[in-house]
C-alpha cells in the first residue's frame, strides 16, 4: 500500500514538472488516436450508411463480418500490421514501420469495424417513414445520406468516442507495429508497460493517470449523449 501511495505523490510531481517522457507519449498517443479515428469515422459512416440503405448480394455477410471485427484482439491486429509493413511486406516500400503513421494505420483498422456497425445499426433503425419522406420531398442522394446522418447523429457520436476510446488505450498494435521507441513512437499504453518493467513505477502511474482521466472523460460524454438520446 506504501508503494502505490508513494508513487500516486511521486506521479502527480512528475505530472506538476512536465515530465518530457510522460507529455512526449501523451501527445502522441492523442494525435495518433486523432488521427485514425478521423479516418476510420469517414470510411465507416460511408461503409456503414451503404449497409444499411443498400441491397445486394453479400450485404448480410459484410454486416456479420464487420461485427465480428468488433472483437478481434489488438495484438492480432498488431500482427497484421507489422506483416503488411514489414520491408518483406506488400506495403514494405512506404517505410511505415516503427513510425507513429504505421500505428494510425493499425488504428484505423481497429476502429473501421466499431464505426461502421454501430453507424448500420443506428441508421438502419431509424424510422422508415424518414427516408420515405425524403424521397418524397424530392432529395438526391447526398441529401437523403445528410437526413440519415442527422437523424441517427446520436448513435454514430456514440460509436466515434466508443472507437477513440478503444484506440487510445490500445497496446498491442502500438508495441508491434511502433516499436516502443523512445520520443518517436511511444504512447501511453506502451511507455507504461516500459516503465513498470524497467521499475519506473512512479513514471508509469503517471502515466496511467492521463489514460484514466482520458477515460472518465469519455465516459462522461457517452453518459451525456447517452441521457440526450433518452430524454
Amino acid at each position: 500500500m506504501e508503494m502505490i501511495l508513494s508513487g500516486i505523490t511521486e506521479a502527480i510531481q512528475l505530472l506538476v514538472s512536465g515530465d518530457a517522457l510522460v507529455f512526449d507519449a501523451a501527445w502522441r498517443s492523442i494525435w495518433v488516436s486523432t488521427t485514425a479515428v478521423l479516418i476510420a469515422t469517414i470510411l465507416g459512416i460511408s461503409i456503414g450508411t451503404l449497409l444499411a440503405r443498400r441491397r445486394f448480394l453479400g450485404r448480410g455477410l459484410l454486416v456479420t463480418l464487420f461485427r465480428g471485427l468488433m472483437g478481434v484482439p489488438t495484438v492480432l491486429i498488431g500482427l497484421i500490421g507489422y506483416a503488411l509493413l514489414a520491408r518483406q511486406g506488400p506495403l514494405g516500400t512506404l517505410e511505415l514501420l516503427y513510425t507513429p503513421w504505421g500505428i494510425v494505420l493499425g488504428e484505423v483498422i481497429l476502429a473501421v469495424p466499431i464505426i461502421t456497425s454501430l453507424t448500420h445499426g443506428g441508421i438502419k433503425n431509424l424510422d422508415r417513414r424518414i427516408p420515405e419522406t425524403a424521397r418524397m420531398l424530392g432529395a438526391g442522394p447526398v441529401q437523403r445520406w445528410k437526413t440519415y446522418l442527422s437523424e441517427a447523429r446520436l448513435p454514430i457520436i456514440l460509436a466515434i468516442l466508443t472507437a477513440f476510446a478503444r484506440c487510445f488505450t490500445e497496446l498491442g498494435i502500438a508495441m508491434m507495429v511502433g516499436g516502443n521507441l523512445k520520443f518517436k513512437t511511444r504512447t501511453l499504453s506502451t511507455s507504461t508497460t516500459l516503465e513498470t518493467a524497467r521499475g519506473e513505477f512512479s513514471r508509469a502511474v503517471a502515466m496511467s493517470l492521463i489514460l484514466l482521466a482520458i477515460a472518465i472523460c469519455i465516459t462522461v460524454v457517452i453518459a451525456l449523449v447517452s441521457r440526450e438520446d433518452e430524454s
